[in-house]
C-alpha cells in the first residue's frame, strides 16, 4: 500500500545530489516538511499524482493523474481587500486508472472560477468501461454481474446571487454507455425497459457555501439541491428524474477539533436505468451495493490536528435504501464506521491527503482520500 505523499517522497530523495534545487521546491520554507505549494504554485507545475484504487465495488487498481492549481488560497487572502471576497483557484486534472476485475477508464476535468467568483464552472468528460454486481432492488445476497461501457460528459454553471454565499446554476449530464450482462434479471425486479444505452439530463441546482476551504474544511457549511431531468426529447433513451440533497457542515471546536456532519438525501423516478438508481455513497460499503429510488445518509466525523500537518480522522454514519423494495419503516439501516489520517500536503492550499479505514456490514475497506472524503 503506497500513500501518494509517500511515493512523492521516494521520488524525491532518490534523485541525485544534483537534483537537491529540484528537490527544495518540494520544501515548506517555514517548517522544513515535504510540501507541494512552492511546485504548484510559484513554478506553476503539474503535480503527478499516482491513483490508489481500493473500491471494494471494482477491486484494487491503479492509475496516474495529473493535477494543476492556478494559485494559492494564502496568496489570493493577502490581495483581498476589505469586505471582499475570497476566491477559490482554478484546478485542472487529467488521468487515466486500471482495476484487477477489468474496470478502466481515463478523462479530463476542471473547475473554474470568474469576476472574483461571482461565476463558478466545473465539468469535464471521461471514457470507461466499468465492471460491477447489481445485488437486486434493496440490496440482497443475489448478484447479476454486468458491465457498462462508453463514454460521459457532465457540465454545469454556476451564479452567485449577489453578494451573499447563495448560488444558482445549470447542469447537463450525457451518458452514452452499452450495457452488458452476464446473467439474466430475473427476480431482481426490473424490467427490459430499464437496459438505456444513452441518458441525456438537464437540470439545476442550488447551492449554499460558506465554507473557508473547499478542499479540506474546517469551518462552513455546503448545502445544495440538485434536480435532472432525462427526456427522450434531450436524446435520452428513458424519461427519468432524479433528485438529490445534501448539507455539510464543519465547526471548530477549539485549535485543535473539528467536527462535522453530513445528511445526504437521494431519489429518483420514472424510467430509471439500473445503473442509475440511487446507492448508499459512504466509506465501507461497496459503490452500488445498496440500490431502490430512495437513499439516506447520515454521517459525523471528528478531525483532531495532532499538529498543523498531520491529521486523525474518525467517523461514523448510517444508511438506509427503500422504494421499489421496501418501505422506509421496513427497511434495515446500513452502519459504517472507521478511521484515518491527513497530511497537508500543500499547506498554502489547505489540501490534505491519506487513508481512510472503514468497516461496513460485509467487510472491511481502505480508501485513499485527497481533501475531503465527502463528494
Amino acid at each position: 500500500m503506497i500513500r501518494p505523499a509517500s511515493l512523492l517522497f521516494v521520488v524525491l530523495f532518490a534523485l541525485p545530489a544534483s537534483a537537491e534545487g529540484w528537490r527544495e521546491r518540494f520544501k515548506d520554507p517555514e517548517d522544513g516538511a515535504f510540501d507541494a505549494s512552492n511546485y504548484l504554485l510559484d513554478y506553476r507545475g503539474v503535480l503527478p499524482v499516482p491513483i490508489l484504487i481500493t473500491e471494494p465495488a471494482v477491486g484494487y487498481g491503479g492509475g496516474i493523474a495529473a493535477a494543476w492549481f492556478s494559485e494559492s488560497i494564502r496568496d489570493k487572502a493577502a490581495r483581498v481587500q476589505p469586505g471582499g471576497r475570497l476566491t477559490p483557484p482554478n484546478i485542472l486534472v487529467a488521468g487515466a486508472f486500471a482495476t484487477e476485475n477489468g474496470t478502466r477508464g481515463g478523462g479530463a476535468g476542471a473547475r473554474l472560477s470568474f469576476d472574483e467568483d461571482r461565476w463558478r464552472y466545473r465539468g469535464g468528460a471521461a471514457a470507461m468501461k466499468v465492471n460491477l454486481d447489481f445485488f437486486g432492488i434493496g440490496g440482497g445476497d443475489f448478484a447479476l454481474a454486468y458491465t457498462l461501457k462508453g463514454w460521459a460528459t457532465f457540465h454545469e454553471g454556476m451564479r452567485r446571487l449577489g453578494e451573499s454565499d447563495h448560488f444558482l446554476g445549470v447542469r447537463y449530464l450525457y451518458l452514452d454507455l452499452a450495457s452488458t450482462l452476464r446473467a439474466d434479471f430475473s427476480n431482481t425486479g426490473l424490467a427490459p425497459r430499464e437496459f438505456a444505452q444513452k441518458t441525456s439530463e438537464i437540470g439545476f441546482r442550488y447551492q449554499y457555501d460558506s465554507r473557508d476551504n473547499i478542499f479540506f474544511s474546517r469551518s462552513g457549511i455546503e448545502g445544495a439541491l440538485d434536480v435532472m431531468l432525462a427526456r427522450r426529447g434531450l436524446g435520452s433513451d428513458n424519461d427519468f428524474e432524479t433528485y438529490r440533497s445534501h448539507l455539510w457542515a464543519f465547526h471548530p471546536l477549539g485549535e485543535r477539533f473539528v467536527g462535522a456532519m453530513r445528511l445526504d438525501a437521494r431519489a429518483a423516478r420514472g424510467d430509471v436505468p439500473f445503473y442509475q438508481l440511487p446507492f448508499i455513497d459512504m466509506r465501507g460499503v461497496p459503490a452500488a451495493r445498496y440500490q431502490d429510488e430512495n437513499t439516506g445518509v447520515a454521517e459525523v466525523e471528528g478531525r483532531y490536528y495532532f499538529t498543523p500537518r498531520w491529521v486523525g480522522v474518525a467517523f461514523l454514519g448510517a444508511g438506509r435504501v427503500w422504494g421499489r423494495g421496501l418501505s422506509f419503516d421496513d427497511a434495515a439501516s446500513v452502519v459504517s464506521r472507521g478511521a484515518g489520517f491527513r497530511y497537508v500536503i500543500a499547506r498554502r492550499l489547505g489540501l490534505a491527503a491519506g487513508i481512510d479505514v472503514a468497516r461496513g456490514p460485509e467487510k472491511t475497506a481502505w480508501y485513499i482520500q485527497v481533501g475531503n472524503a465527502w463528494r
